[in-house]
């Protein structure tokens, strides 16, 4: 069952809410606005569901798993806000066609988040709960989080943590959140999993974006600062994504923390697929198949 992890795709009733909005986040026609960053101007065909499906098949996907875009700050909204706008992504995303599948997202905008909002998006046929790096950055989100996470683990289904909103640097290049805040925060969202997140969830399987930031090549500093003794230890439900990131990176990855917890993500329409070369086919079939079923668990992200 080839697998891409992280993809993004807008459902028609999503983008109207959007575009409905006086306050950012907001789409004035196919122009989205942003707190705190210059307008960006999407590509129609980037949400065009055909087009997606039949890309997808064309990249041999049985399984494309879809999220929410956590930069948005969809999550963070009051309540009111946010609602809406998670019910027409979760019901837009669970109407799409094969191979969609959906992670489930969740509102955090309250001080202690309500778990059965997710228990009811997850019965109805999501893969796992998304949450952003931006809330589990240390012992208090993850301890805030919490009762999400019991939820989630009850149920036998994972964890993506992706990447959250990112305020523009002034006179910042376009690449700007993507190489800075985004891996800070999936850095430090990964050492806070591993000091604070794993000791409390002990079997929950976790997949972080974009490799993690590359926060797994810091063992041996980690080790040399006081972090214990890490050389050579794996956690074999903690697994890193690949959006992004090419041959040398991936490679990497895996020497640090080995094959069988890498699995392939694109990050589209963001990025392109990219499959890298690690010298046998027996690891492209890991990291699009084998990896990805064992993070997925029984159901391997059925929708329905």
């Amino acid at each position: 069952m080839p697998t891409d992890v992280h993809q993004h795709l807008w459902p028609p009733e999503f983008l109207a809410l959007l575009r409905a909005r006086s306050a950012p986040p907001r789409l004035d026609g196919w122009t989205l606005h942003l707190p705190g960053e210059p307008p960006y101007p999407v590509d129609p065909a980037d949400h065009d569901i055909a087009a997606r499906a039949r890309l997808a098949r064309a990249d041999g996907l049985d399984l494309a798993l879809v999220s929410l875009s956590s930069p948005l700050g969809i999550e963070d909204l009051p309540p009111a806000e946010a609602a809406p706008l998670l019910a027409a992504f979760h019901d837009g995303a669970l109407d799409l066609p094969e191979p969609f599948g959906v992670w489930a997202s969740v509102g955090l905008s309250t001080p202690e988040p309500d778990p059965e909002p997710l228990r009811h998006e997850l019965a109805r046929g999501c893969a796992g709960l998304q949450l952003p790096a931006t809330a589990l950055l240390d012992a208090a989100g993850w301890a805030r989080c919490a009762p999400l996470l019991d939820a989630v683990a009850e149920l036998d289904k994972p964890l993506f943590v992706h990447p959250g909103a990112a305020p523009g640097t002034p006179d910042a290049p376009a690449w700007w959140p993507a190489l800075v805040p985004y891996v800070q925060q999936l850095h430090a969202a990964w050492f806070a999993f591993r000091a604070f997140g794993r000791p409390r969830h002990p079997d929950l399987r976790v997949c972080f974006a974009a490799l993690a930031g590359l926060a797994p090549l810091h063992g041996e500093r980690l080790v040399a600062r006081g972090g214990g003794r890490e050389r050579g230890r794996v956690d074999r439900n903690a697994f890193y994504e690949t959006s992004s990131y090419g041959t040398r990176a991936v490679d990497a990855l895996v020497r640090a923390a080995g094959i069988d917890v890498v699995v392939s993500g694109s990050d589209r329409p963001y990025a392109a697929p990219v499959l890298p070369d690690l010298g046998a086919q027996a690891a492209i079939h890991a990291l699009r198949t084998a990896n990805p079923a064992r993070l997925l668990g029984p159901t391997k992200g059925a929708r329905r």
